[in-house]
Order: structure tokens, then sequence, then C-alpha cells
């Protein structure tokens, strides 16, 4: 089992910033793909950033390129979700996932493909 942990949600201002983590404890994956999920509303819930835990090869979905970035500590087990230039539509729930494959662009994107899932986080963006 992997835990997660989602931590940095917020009220801001559009325009401002926020950083969001995801702490992972128990079985952790040294090949597997950590991700960000965002769920707004009556919306689906749709893919933000990935990141491969090995490689650090990270992709973005087109709505936050630019914006946002993902990053991970190894050491801590934690991958980050700096998000800059925050706009009203980037309100939701942020959920941090994981998954033990390997993944690559748009295969990243299929939130089937991962395993474990945090409990979210809520970002407000005002205008």
């Amino acid at each position: 089992q992997v835990q997660l942990v989602e931590s940095g949600g917020g009220l801001v201002q559009a325009g401002g910033s926020l950083r969001l983590s995801c702490a992972a404890s128990g079985r952790t994956f040294s090949s597997g793909t950590m991700a960000w999920f965002r769920q707004a509303p009556g919306k689906e819930r749709e893919f933000v950033a990935a990141i491969n835990w090995n490689s650090g090869s990270t992709y973005y979905a087109d709505s936050v390129k630019g914006r946002f970035t993902i990053a991970r500590s190894i050491a801590k087990n934690t991958v980050y979700l700096q998000m800059n230039n925050l706009k009203p539509e980037d309100t939701a729930v942020y959920y941090c996932a994981v998954t033990p494959l390997y993944c690559s662009g748009s295969g990243c994107y299929d939130r089937d493909l991962y395993r474990f899932w945090g409990q979210g986080t809520q970002v407000t963006v005002s205008s």
C-alpha cells in the first residue's frame, strides 16, 4: 500500500501563486510515475501534470503549461506542484496520484493508470 497526503491548498487571488505538496509513504515505486489531477464541481477529474520518479521527465496539460511546474524530492518521497499566475478556472480539488508504471506524454493522462490517490486539497482562485 501507498499513502499519499496532499497539502498546500487554499484561497488565492487571480495572478497569485500556490505550492502543493504530496508526501508518499509505505511502498514506493522507484520506476513509477506521480501525477496531479484536479476536479472542479460538476466536471470530470482531469490530468494536470506528471513526473517520472526515476528520470524526472515531466508532462503537462496544455491548460497549465508555462504556469505550473511539477518537481520531486527523492530524499523526501515528495512531489510538488508550483502553480503561478493562477486563474479562476484553476479552482478545483487537486489530487495526487501514483502508478508503478512508467509513462510518457499523453500516456500519463489516463486516470485509470494510477493505482493510489490522495484525499485531495482545495484550491480556490478568486477573480
